[in-house]
Parts: structure tokens; sequence; C-alpha cells
């Protein structure tokens, strides 16, 4: 985090002629760290329930309303996963940029790390004040990659993003301080483990003469409507399209890569690891959401002609999933939901990069405007086609493992009443999904070159391909040994499972 926020800082000071490769080297330095935190990691179980946590700093910061805020960071099985994705992404995003992104560069990259830097800090943070802080702090970069270097409609994209999450957020702060409050003194700061553990113990008490289990449900709801904006969710979908169509390819690959793995991160960590009575209690409907994300994002994916308007639709549609294995309250339907995101991330993060490739080759993103690009692109084309098998949950690919661990868990859910149905609704989409993107690529990527252009449409350039060479790589190697991630995934989910109590 600290490489992160030193180097936002001296990119920002930086000639615009050496912003982006210094912005590479930099980002660098957190992924090489990433990795070494990786190969040394030793806990075991999560963070939040009695887990030994890696790495745990605290240092005492302030004191709110009596109780104590600190600079509280470690890791688990849940946050690593997500930590070395943030790392291994950024490098990425930033290499993709140096074709399309030829104006304010020591700006557009200097944000490019501040938002690394609080991205690294939502899945670090352990305390809820300082989580807090990096969680709004990242929605600030965010906007200002959208509003100044997006498309023609960026004001509109950046503002209504900004709305929409911001919102999101008071309203999250809401139902979480409301939990704190009802636990009185029990807890003496806002470290996220004394709160969840306190509440695990039943130490809720009544606030204003309200009773602990109407506090608990109506803070369970007001998080999950405040992070299933995040996610997103339908019908708290409408800002994505938006955003992704205007926003620079290397903020479309952090944006589906990353930020919407915020929400779902948040909804496992608050809301189905400190309230799972409340999650299990409104199973069916929170399964019917997923479902209905999984399908109907899937359809207005089809509908689409914009390439880049089509993966963020699918996007909608994959979120679904891990909200699915989030519900069922099983070791692989929890702890695959945390490996889907972990998965969807690099594969959102390779098709929006193609896309974008292609676009700075063609200006154009439009289904019928192209065909026959895989003559003038071949290698660009090919790691298109591979990573859009992977969207379709081919197997040996990161995709496959996530839906497949996901399925499992949710076939055999006792928390969850028809589950087997839900599961199949849910597999349904991934018929759907070929659909689209096999029609998608057929129209745009062969038979004859049709694009009418005054310049010529060929290669990409080396620093162009290699990072989806990477991703693709990425891509297969956790397909083929998910144990990479998984084992100490479904190490941290346990703890969060056994937490649910099944009737009958």
């Amino acid at each position: 985090m600290a490489a992160a926020f030193v180097g936002a800082l001296t990119v920002f000071l930086a000639p615009d002629e050496w912003a982006g490769r210094l912005a590479f080297a930099i980002s660098l330095v957190p992924f090489v760290g990433s990795l070494y935190l990786w190969s040394g990691f030793e806990a075991g179980g999560n963070a939040l329930l009695g887990g030994e946590i890696a790495y745990a700093t605290q240092i005492e910061w302030l004191e709110v309303g009596g109780r104590s805020v600190s600079w509280f960071v470690g890791l688990d099985g849940i946050s690593l996963p997500l930590f070395v994705l943030t790392t291994f992404l950024v490098p990425l995003a930033i290499l993709s940029a140096w074709t399309p992104v030829d104006t304010r560069q020591s700006q557009f990259y200097g944000l490019m790390l501040f938002m690394e830097a609080n991205l690294l800090g939502v899945f670090a943070a352990l305390d809820f004040f300082l989580w807090f802080v990096f969680w709004e702090a990242v929605l600030v970069p965010m906007y200002f990659l959208i509003g100044i270097w997006g498309g023609p409609r960026r004001k509109y994209a950046a503002i209504k993003f900004f709305v929409y999450t911001n919102a999101a957020s008071l309203l999250m702060f809401i139902g979480f301080m409301s939990l704190v409050f009802a636990l009185g003194d029990s807890v003496s700061s806002f470290a996220l483990p004394e709160i969840a553990q306190a509440i695990a113990a039943g130490d809720l008490g009544t606030w204003f003469g309200i009773p602990p289990d109407r506090i608990a449900m109506v803070a369970f709801l007001a998080m999950f409507l405040g992070f299933a904006v995040k996610v997103p969710i339908v019908p708290f979908h409408t800002w994505l399209p938006d955003a992704h169509v205007q926003a620079p390819t290397p903020a479309s690959v952090l944006l589906a890569g990353v930020l919407l793995k915020m929400g779902t991160y948040a909804l496992l960590r608050f809301n189905f690891t400190m309230l799972p009575e409340q999650a299990s209690m409104l199973a069916i409907p929170i399964a019917a959401i997923a479902v209905v994300s999984v399908i109907y994002g899937a359809m207005l994916a089809l509908a689409q002609k914009d390439l880049k308007r089509i993966v963020a639709y699918s996007s909608v549609s994959s979120m679904g999933y891990v909200i699915l294995g989030l519900v069922v309250f099983t070791e692989y339907g929890v702890g695959g939901a945390t490996f889907q995101m972990v998965a969807h991330g690099l594969i959102s993060g390779l098709m929006f990069m193609a896309v974008g490739v292609i676009y700075n080759a063609t200006h154009t993103r439009m289904v019928g405007d192209m065909a026959g690009m895989a003559d003038r692109m071949p290698v660009t084309v090919g790691i298109l086609v591979a990573g859009a098998f992977g969207y379709m949950g081919l197997p040996l690919m990161a995709g496959f493992a996530g839906e497949f661990f996901i399925f499992v868990g949710s076939l055999s859910a006792p928390a969850l009443p028809y589950a087997p149905v839900f599961t199949a609704l849910a597999m349904f989409g991934i018929v759907i999904v070929a659909g689209y993107l096999l029609s998608a690529m057929q129209s745009t990527l062969f038979g004859p070159f049709e694009l009418e252009t005054d310049y010529e449409v060929g290669p990409a350039a080396f620093h162009d391909v290699a990072p989806l060479a990477v991703l693709l790589v990425a891509i297969i190697v956790l397909g083929v040994a998910p144990d990479i991630f998984f084992e100490m995934i479904r190490d941290a989910a346990v703890p969060v499972v056994e937490g649910v109590t099944i009737d009958g």
C-alpha cells in the first residue's frame, strides 16, 4: 500500500513522457510484495471468526464515541487472493493504457496507482473506520478516470457512478453503525473481529427500545442494499454499463476486475459472516435475486451490439453466480464464490483489454460494423476467443473451476430450500452466455474483412498484446490448478458455514 501511495505521488510529479513507464515499474513493487506475502502465508481460519491473521498490524489511532479506532490490517484466506489479484491486474492495466492514453498521462497513471493503494486497503483493513476510509477513497480516482479520459458521455457516467455508489455507502454505514450501537459496552473498538465475535456471542442488545433480532434484520437489509449496488445486483445495476462504456479501457479493467469484487467481498465479510442467521432467513429471496441477475444480465447482453456493453452485462450475470454461492452456506458454495471473484477478475480483465485493443485499431466496438478481424489481428483475436471460452466455463479454465465449485456447493445446500431448482435455473445462464458470446465472436472476428477505413488495420503492438497473453496464462493456470488458492479460501470459508443453524 505504501509503495502504491508513494508511487502515485511520484508519478503525479513526473513529466508526461515518463509517466507510463514509471507507473508500470512502480506497480511491480506491490505485485512482488504480494507474492512475497503469499509465499509466507501461514494463517488459518477466518480473520473475523477467531482465525489466525497473517501479517497483522494494529496501532491505536484515535477514539470515536468511546470506542478506539486503529490502523488494523492483516490477511486471511479470503482477503489474500483478492489482494494478489489487485496487484496482478494493476501493472497489466497500466501497460494497456500506453496506446490509448495520450493526454495528461502523469495524472492518469497517478490516479491508477492511488486507486490501487486504496483497493489494497479495502482487502487488508480489519477496523471498520479504516476500511470505510479506503472504501470511499476508491470512488475518487475512478470518478476522475471516467470523467476526464472517458467517452463522449463521460461526465454523465462518472456522476451516475459516484451518486449510486456513494448513496449506497451511506445506507451501508447506517446499517453497520446500528449494530455497533446495539452492542453497547460489549465492544471497545471498531475492530471487525471484535464486533463479529460479539454478535456471534449474542451480545446484541436493545437500542431505543428496538429488540436485537429486529436491529439485526434491519442492519442486514441496509448493508445488503448498500453492497448490492457495488456488486451490482439486478435491479441496482444500471450504473455499470454506462460506466464501462464511457470509461477508458484500463479503468474498465479495474472496475470489472476488482471494484465489483469489493461488493461481493463486503457481502461475505459483513452480511454472511456477521449475520448468518439473517442471511439464512432470507435465503430464498436472495437466491432468487441471484438467479434473476444471472438470467437477466445474460439476456441483456444478448440484446447488445456494443462489444464493451456485452462484456459489462456479462459481469452482472457472473456476479449472480457469486451471490448464489454465498447464500447456500456450504463449504464449496462460499469457497467457490470467493474463487469465482478471482476468476472473474482475470477473465473480465482479459475481455475488456482485448475489446480495447480492437477499438484502438478500428475505432469502433459495434458488432455490425466489423467482420474478419481474425485475418488482421490473429493473435489478439485468438486470445479474445480463448477469454470468451473462459467466460462460457470451458473446462481447465478458471471460470469453469469457480462455477463448478459453486454448483457442487449449491446442489446439496441444507440452508437453502429448493436449492436444486435455483442451481438448475442458474446453470441455464451458461447456455445464454455461450449463445451471445459465440454470436458476437462470429459476427466480428470471422468471415471477410469489411470495415471501411482510411488507415491500415493490422496486428497490435507488443505492449498491447503482452497483458492479454499474461492474463490468459493466469486463467489457464488457475483452471488447471485451482488448489493454488482454493485450499486457503476453503479454510477461511468453513467458519462462516459453521455459523449457520440448519433447522431440522
